[in-house]
């Protein structure tokens, strides 16, 4: 645990030194669970959200984009059930005076039993070496058997005391699991109590007629108000999709994790209308779908995994998450939910408007039926980042910090560096910048040893150094590096924006999907 917790430090520290991500308005200590992103996280979150986006809109005939307004009118979040019933189960401990989500403690009791499942798989994985059968030992070995049934039957007995809102039994469960608060050990707990997320605001100049408005606590919303407006001028037939990227905001209580869990934040949703009745076949294939787009990025199988939800919300009759092994553990990265037809009809019986569909191949009007998918595109950042970051010994024993991050999304291609500041080599390298900068984010260094510079590069992330050096003078030809392998090799110029655009093109990565 120790490990992970270093692991996730490093994570949080490597991502203010190299310009990712800074604590907002720092100056001033800080606003808690609120980021900025930096000269290279800006970068890197909007490579993340193009990715998505040209995957979801793009490449889909079918799927189409929207950019809804934070403000709604507040109508909608009575329709959507937000008002009543989004809340979150807090508990505050009476000796340490914190606040916890009571859902939280309980799912982190859970995590602790899946790293001693993680522990035993090693231990026997060592002991049997290649004859180890992974699947055979998961599901025979009595000790890592024992922790899975627990594991599941806590997370089932929760998932139904939420459900019937026995907030009481929720209290009950945290007791018997003996589950002390994590900055304290103290066990001495108020009761569960329901919390609403939602952060209230006016709209109107004077206090006696201004309106009661919310900041939107999900970019859902702004699409299913919007569904006929879009299926009507883009002249959609069902199956079709809307996608949506944008703020959201959320009044954590317990916001914590860096930027997993913040109370402003990005989501990248996507909701894809269909026929009654066809929707878990769509729900199967959006999670095949958005598994691929994930694995796509080379982050590692293993690193992921699907988490079918045992309480589902009002609204769904599936639900499932990819879940992401963060520093701190398997968490929820994406959501795919069945989300039936709860939200058009919602907001045609309170809006009275009809959000029908006239189907012309069954000759039937209906209210479609709604596949959602949706990321955390902050979660998302740090998923690639902190998998990213490692330390590697080097053959001649010392180590080096790099951030290998995929090429296709790093905030910098290239790295453009003259061995020394004279002789002509700053001019030719500068002559580089100024054609690749057209194509790529590019960046030009000559500060220090240009093993330094390697260093420095390798910590921010940039897969390409391009070093520019007397023999370039005769040969037209530069050493360009790979980040990943430190392999060197030797190109003309005039081959140099071929070989990048191979590496970092965004149809390349896709195509792995």
């Amino acid at each position: 645990m120790a490990n992970q917790e270093d692991k996730f430090k490093k994570v949080v520290s490597h991502a203010k030194e190299y310009g990712y991500v800074f604590q907002s308005s720092e100056i001033y200590d800080g606003l808690s669970a609120v980021y900025d992103y930096a000269q290279n996280g800006v970068e890197l979150k909007k490579n993340i959200r193009d990715y998505w986006w040209k995957a979801m809109v793009q490449m889909h005939d079918n799927i189409v984009g929207l950019d809804a307004a934070i403000f709604m009118h507040p109508t909608t979040w009575k329709a959507s059930g937000h008002v009543d019933a989004f809340n979150d189960p807090l508990i505050d401990n009476k000796d340490s005076k914190k606040r916890y989500r009571a859902d939280v403690l309980i799912e982190d009791y859970v995590g602790k039993l899946d790293t001693k499942i993680e522990k035993e798989v090693a231990k026997a994985a060592k002991r049997f070496g290649d004859s180890f059968d992974k699947e055979q030992f998961l599901a025979t070995n009595p000790r890592v058997v024992g922790y899975k049934e627990k594991g599941d039957a806590i997370l089932q007995r929760m998932g139904k005391s939420l459900e019937n809102e026995d907030l009481a039994d929720v209290k009950a469960l945290i007791e018997e699991l003996e589950i002390g608060c994590p900055l304290s050990g103290s066990k001495n707990w108020t009761d569960v109590k329901q919390f609403n997320l939602m952060f209230g605001t006016k709209l109107g100049a004077s206090a006696d007629t201004a309106m009661d408005l919310y900041l939107r606590p999900e970019t859902a919303q702004g699409i299913f108000v919007n569904f006929l407006n879009v299926q009507k001028t883009g002249r959609m037939k069902i199956p079709f999709g809307i996608a949506q990227t944008g703020k959201a905001f959320r009044n954590e209580i317990v916001a914590r994790q860096f930027i997993f869990r913040m109370r402003e934040f990005e989501q990248m949703e996507m909701q894809f209308f269909v026929r009654p009745g066809t929707q878990k076949e769509w729900y199967e294939q959006w999670k095949e779908t958005r598994l691929k787009w994930h694995l796509s990025l080379g982050l590692g199988k293993d690193n992921y995994r699907f988490h079918d939800h045992d309480k589902l919300a009002h609204y769904a009759d599936a639900a499932a998450d990819i879940e992401f092994r963060f520093p701190f553990g398997f968490k929820e990265l994406e959501g795919i939910h069945s989300r039936t037809d709860f939200d058009l009809k919602a907001h045609q019986e309170h809006s009275g408007k009809k959000l029908q569909y006239f189907d012309p191949e069954i000759n039937e009007r209906y209210v479609p039926y709604v596949v959602e998918t949706s990321i955390g595109l902050d979660r998302m950042f740090l998923a690639v980042f902190s998998n990213s970051l490692q330390e590697e010994e080097l053959e001649n024993g010392t180590t080096r910090t790099v951030l290998k991050l995929p090429a296709v999304l790093a905030p910098t291609k290239a790295a453009i560096l003259p061995l020394v500041k004279k002789d002509g080599l700053p001019e030719v390298a500068k002559k580089i910048v100024e054609d690749l900068k057209w194509d790529f984010n590019v960046t030009y260094d000559e500060k220090d040893a240009v093993g330094r510079r390697y260093r420095r590069q390798d910590a921010n992330g940039t897969p390409f150094c391009i070093t520019v050096d007397h023999d370039t003078l005769n040969d037209d030809s530069v050493t360009i590096r790979h980040r990943d392998t430190m392999e060197q090799q030797r190109v003309k110029i005039s081959e140099v924006k071929a070989l990048i655009k191979e590496e970092v093109d965004v149809k390349n990565w896709l195509m792995k999907m």
